[in-house]
C-alpha cells in the first residue's frame, strides 16, 4: 500500500506574472484603432450609400444606416435593370456597360503588368549583374526619371500615341507604361544585387550563358519581388484615370475608372444616381482590395527586404 502522493508546486519564476499594459501601449493601440477607423469609414459609407434607395438619400442623407435598404444600386451598376425600373427606384436611368468596361480594365492592367515586369526584370539584371562601361552613370540618369512628374509626360505621350494611330484603343492606353518604369527597375535591381555571386559563377562553370542564367537561375529566385511588383503595378494601372481619359472616347476602349466618371457626369431629371455610382465603385474596388489583401504580407516583406523606405 502506497502512501499519499505529495503534490509540489514549482516556485514562481520572477517576472512570470502577467504584466499590466503600460499607459504608452494603451495610447498607441488607441491611436492605431483611430487610424483604422478613419481608414475604413469611407468604405463603410460607400457600402451604406450603395445599399440605400437613391430617392431616400436626399430625405435623410446623414443616417449612418442604409436608407430604405435595397440592392437596386448594384442591379443598376451591373446592367440588370431596365431604364424604367431604374427611374422608378430613383436612379438616373443612364446606362453603364459595366462588364465591357471591366473587361477593358482587365486587359489594360494585365498587358501593362506582364510586359512591364518582363522588360523591367531584364533591365534590372543588366544594371545589377552585368559589367559594362558607364553602367552606374546610365542607371543614375535612368533613376532620375523618378523625379519627373507624370503630368509632364502626358502631352508628349499623347502626341506619340496619336501619330502611331493608337488613339481610341486599349494598346494606346497601355503603351506609355508597358515596357518599364524607373521604380520597377530600381525595385528588382535591389534584389539582384543581394544575390550571392557564387550562384552565378556556379552556373557559368556549368556552361550556362548570361541569358540562361537570367531565365533559369535568377528570375525564379526573384519570384517574391516579382510577385510584389506585379501586384503594385496591377493596382496602379487599374486605378489610373487621367491618361485613359485622354485617349479613349467610346465604350470600345473606355476603362472602368473613366466609365464611373462618365456615369457620375450624367444629369438626369432626378439628379445623380449616387446609389448606383457607389455600388459600381464598390464592385470595381473589390478585386483590388482582395488582391492586395491576399498578397499583403509578401508585399510588405519584399519591400522591407529590398531596403525601400
Amino acid at each position: 500500500m502506497t502512501g499519499p502522493t505529495a503534490v509540489t508546486t514549482a516556485p514562481a519564476r520572477p517576472g512570470s506574472r502577467a504584466r499590466r499594459p503600460s499607459l504608452g501601449r494603451i495610447a498607441a493601440w488607441a491611436v492605431m484603432g483611430a487610424i483604422v477607423l478613419v481608414t475604413l469609414l469611407p468604405f463603410y459609407w460607400i457600402l451604406r450609400t450603395a445599399l440605400s434607395g437613391n430617392a431616400a438619400l436626399a430625405v435623410d442623407p446623414a443616417d449612418p444606416l442604409p436608407v430604405k435598404a435595397t440592392t437596386g444600386g448594384f442591379a443598376r451598376a451591373l446592367g440588370l435593370q431596365s431604364t424604367e425600373e431604374a427611374i422608378a427606384q430613383g436612379g438616373s436611368g443612364g446606362g453603364l456597360r459595366f462588364w465591357r468596361y471591366l473587361l477593358n480594365s482587365v486587359v489594360v492592367s494585365t498587358l501593362i503588368t506582364g510586359c512591364q515586369i518582363f522588360f523591367s526584370a531584364m533591365a534590372a539584371y543588366a544594371f545589377a549583374r552585368l559589367r559594362w562601361r558607364g553602367r552606374d552613370t546610365v542607371f543614375g540618369l535612368f533613376l532620375a526619371g523618378l523625379m519627373v512628374p507624370a503630368i509632364f509626360t502626358l502631352l508628349p505621350n499623347f502626341v506619340l500615341i496619336k501619330q502611331l494611330g493608337l488613339i481610341e484603343s486599349l494598346l494606346g492606353i497601355a503603351l506609355p507604361t508597358m515596357f518599364m518604369t524607373p521604380f520597377a527597375v530600381f525595385f528588382l535591381r535591389q534584389f539582384f544585387l543581394n544575390v550571392p555571386g557564387e550562384v552565378e559563377e556556379a552556373a557559368l562553370l556549368d556552361g550556362a550563358g548570361k541569358v540562361r542564367i537570367f531565365f533559369r537561375v535568377l528570375l525564379p529566385m526573384a519570384s517574391t519581388p516579382v510577385l510584389t511588383l506585379a501586384v503594385l503595378t496591377y493596382i496602379t494601372s487599374w486605378n489610373d484615370y487621367f491618361w485613359p481619359l485622354m485617349v479613349s472616347y467610346s465604350d470600345s476602349s473606355r476603362v472602368l475608372t473613366v466609365a464611373l466618371a462618365i456615369f457620375r457626369a450624367q444629369t438626369p431629371q432626378s439628379g445623380v444616381d449616387w446609389s448606383g455610382l457607389m455600388a459600381a465603385t464598390l464592385v470595381a474596388a473589390l478585386p483590388m482590395l482582395a488582391l492586395f489583401g491576399f498578397f499583403a504580407r509578401r508585399v510588405v516583406g519584399s519591400i522591407g527586404f529590398t531596403g525601400i523606405k
